[in-house]
């Protein structure tokens, strides 16, 4: 599955794509993984278990959304 609710916008995610939760702006960057979940470096966003959560504040998957490049 490659699309992911971005508050209310599906939008697709690639494998490199970064993600940043809604609640406390922790960025999820595939290239580094989770140590806090033992999430491997390279695991995207999508390939995250399903049980994963904010390392930080514990928010669901659901509150993440797509990194903007910057403008």
């Amino acid at each position: 599955m490659s699309a992911f609710e971005n508050f209310g916008v599906k939008q697709d995610v690639t494998a490199e794509t970064k993600m940043e939760c809604g609640i406390c702006w922790h960025v999820y960057d595939p290239a580094e993984g989770d140590d806090a979940w033992q999430v491997p470096p390279g695991t995207s966003f999508a390939d995250l278990p399903e049980e994963w959560t904010c390392p930080n504040c514990s928010a669901p998957r659901s509150k993440f959304m797509i990194l903007g490049s910057g403008g």
